[in-house]
């Protein structure tokens, strides 16, 4: 299946509610907690090879917003979900760029979160060029944790990225309150590749590492079957296949799901991972069939990685029925290829205004008008 690209980005008023029919006035106040560091990113695009060394490069374009957790973050607040982030902030003008920008340009819960004096905000700039990415960060001693009292806050579910060998207190403290936990994993530097070195995945509803993790964490040849053993570990696995799509196992169910990728002009990949997990917990408290998760996931990705930057790109609502109507007037689009996203249909907004919504602002040092 294609999707249309080249045509700047998509930047509509629409607010959807994916969780409007389940709300009730029990609810906790937020869909989703994370907590993780937040970094400056710098992004500098158009740049026709990988900078070399001696010789100085000019970038065609140039971009700046939130990233680390915020990537996550952002992507799940512009799909419509209530989301709370606990980090640490510098008290440096980075800082408090990265905070407005999410507060008051995604509209990110920040209660949780606190500023630093005299820390230095950790920074990447970020290099893309041909499809591919180099990446320089620098940042100080993080400082102590130092939570909200009350946190991590009651919300329905909340996103973890596990780290082998440590376990995070807050994880078991969020599944006590009642969040169903999600969760991914970095590469293990260790070496051992060993599930029990993952503690906190017994509290872990669901598992989403890609495909070289989980075959490496199962010792198995496929990441299908990866998959399917992770289940003994935690009731669903969600393995990433890159190019191929996705898999996924309900252990709880015997259900699987197997979905094709979108096929893209991937212009820059930082932050797709994280768009993945956020359209895959959206529908997950949206209560879609898996199948329609894992295809919801993977096109939030794909519409990510055709525009540059992390948090600048994760889609919302407007980017995907801009997406959604422009690629049923192509000719000789796949019909079945059509009906495996159908499910999108009562949910898309219909206004296709043109709209100035507030990003993350793609440079800083210029103040907006009010």
């Amino acid at each position: 299946m294609t999707t249309p690209h080249g045509e700047g980005p998509y930047r509509r008023h629409a607010h959807v509610d994916p969780l409007a029919g389940l709300r009730t006035p029990g609810d906790p106040p937020w869909d989703v907690y994370l907590t993780g560091t937040v970094f400056l990113d710098i992004i500098f695009t158009g740049l026709d090879s990988a900078p070399v060394r001696g010789t100085e490069s000019w970038a065609r374009g140039m971009g700046s917003s939130p990233g680390g957790v915020a990537n996550m973050a952002t992507a799940l607040a512009r799909l419509g979900l209530k989301t709370s982030l606990a980090a640490a902030f510098g008290d440096d003008h980075y800082g408090e760029y990265c905070w407005d920008a999410l507060e008051h340009g995604e509209h990110i819960d920040l209660s949780a979160s606190r500023t630093v004096p005299h820390w230095h905000s950790p920074v990447t700039v970020s290099m893309a060029y041909e499809g591919e990415r180099t990446m320089v960060s620098h940042g100080h001693e993080p400082p102590p944790e130092e939570p909200a009292p009350d946190c991590p806050p009651r919300a329905r579910a909340a996103i973890a990225s596990l780290t082998p060998g440590t376990r995070a207190p807050w994880i078991a403290q969020a599944a006590r309150k009642g969040a169903r936990i999600f969760a991914d994993v970095g590469w293990d530097d260790t070496g051992r590749w060993d599930l029990a070195a993952l503690p906190d995945l017994e509290h872990c509803e669901a598992f989403l590492p890609n495909a070289e993790e989980a075959m490496r964490y199962t010792r198995t040849p496929c990441p299908r079957e990866a998959a399917r053993a992770l289940t003994d570990r935690v009731p669903l696995a969600v393995v990433t296949l890159g190019a191929e799509g996705a898999y996924a196992v309900d252990g709880r169910t015997g259900e699987t799901a197997d979905v094709p990728a979108i096929a893209v002009e991937a212009l820059d990949p930082t932050g797709a991972g994280d768009v993945f997990v956020a359209g895959f917990v959206t529908g997950t408290l949206a209560g879609w069939p898996l199948a329609d998760r894992l295809a919801f996931a993977g096109l939030t990705a794909a519409l990510s990685v055709q525009e540059f930057g992390g948090s600048l790109s994760a889609p919302g609502w407007a980017e995907i029925a801009a997406w959604w109507r422009r690629v049923q007037t192509y000719d000789d689009q796949d019909p079945s290829a059509l009906r495996r996203y159908a499910f999108l249909e009562a949910l898309l907004p219909e206004d296709a205004r043109p709209w100035p919504l507030r990003r993350a602002v793609p440079t800083i040092g210029f103040r907006t008008s009010a």
